[in-house]
């Protein structure tokens, strides 16, 4: 079995009395893709972001057996007033939830709330569980704030708390101190290192350990991070015991790669030595499948590189789908 948890959709519409603010989608002449308006953005929508055959057809073709899918990350749009956030959140929760009614051990779907006001964010929660949605998808960074923020704190206790999954997705901070060409891809590295150390150090991740929360293309460089972040704490090289005259911010807590072992990964990495570094540090029962689709080409089949890298049938099975079941708490 093969779980794809990072796959994505858009609404094909939206209500004709929507705020001034909220997205479009213009039919594309002589094609079933319709155009995403967005701002100043413009994106050609496959119809597999919004007609659930379509789906289930690219599914089938792939060799994907179920997708985890959330709202394209433009939709999280944290600039809008609070209350068209939380109106246009309701309009992409409502279709997802019937998008995957279609076909519900087939399709798993994930919401979106309006962070840009943390209280609201929270109390739509219990709406997202209700709507039978699995949990929700936030960006890396909200206006330019880390996730690990005090701010935050109370949302993820309550997404704890009621047992909702969390998905994060690397977005530009408007601080970027990149060129608009390293958007899709430097950004995602350092997104990733920002949002998953933040939780980690900003007390996030220890307030909350049966959160169960998932960070896209691996958190970046995230892992690359670790071992510096382990000698700072321990002292220590290669993950060996502290050595106390050497530590130079000692605390008796949890060491950052036993904090963020605690986190979830999908491996969409683009090569099978960035795999085998991953498995290494963070172990096979961290990472998950995923592709992007259909923002992006999935590998054909579904997990081609995993596949030829004669993994053990142990880790296998945990990083096709057991470790996605985990994460959405229906081990």
């Amino acid at each position: 079995m093969i779980i794809d948890a990072h796959a994505h959709i858009l609404p094909d519409d939206y209500p004709s009395d929507a705020p001034e603010c909220f997205p479009s989608m213009e039919a594309v002449s002589g094609s079933t893709d319709r155009t995403l308006v967005f701002g100043q953005m413009r994106f050609q929508a496959k119809d597999a972001f919004f007609a659930a055959e379509r789906r289930l057809e690219e599914q089938d073709a792939s060799g994907v057996d179920m997708e985890v899918v959330s709202p394209m990350p433009p939709l999280l749009k944290y600039d809008l007033p609070p209350a068209d956030g939380l109106a246009l959140a309701q309009h992409v929760n409502h279709f997802t939830a019937q998008l995957c009614e279609h076909a519900p051990d087939r399709l798993t779907g994930l919401g979106m709330v309006p962070l840009q006001d943390p209280d609201a964010a929270t109390a739509e929660l219990t709406a997202i569980k209700d709507a039978g949605l699995a949990g929700v998808e936030i960006a890396s960074n909200i206006l330019g704030a880390s996730i690990g923020d005090e701010k935050f704190l109370d949302f993820f206790k309550e997404a704890e708390r009621l047992g909702v999954s969390v998905f994060v997705h690397a977005m530009p901070s408007p601080m970027s101190r990149l060129p608009m060409s390293a958007m899709g891809t430097y950004v995602v590295g350092v997104e990733g290192i920002f949002a998953a150390g933040s939780m980690a150090l900003g007390g996030t991740a220890a307030a909350c350990p049966d959160l169960r929360i998932s960070f896209s293309h691996a958190a970046g460089g995230f892992a690359m991070m670790l071992p510096r972040a382990n000698y700072f704490w321990g002292g220590s090289w290669n993950e060996e015991p502290v050595n106390p005259e050497r530590a130079v911010m000692p605390d008796d807590g949890p060491s950052p790669l036993e904090m963020a072992r605690r986190f979830y990964y999908d491996s969409m990495v683009f090569d099978h030595r960035t795999i085998r570094y991953l498995i290494d540090l963070l172990g096979a029962d961290r990472l998950l499948v995923g592709s992007d689709f259909p923002a992006m080409l999935r590998e054909e089949p579904i997990a081609k590189t995993l596949r030829s890298m004669d993994l053990p049938s142990e880790q296998w099975e945990d990083i096709s789908s057991r470790n996605a079941l985990r994460w959405l708490g229906r081990a």
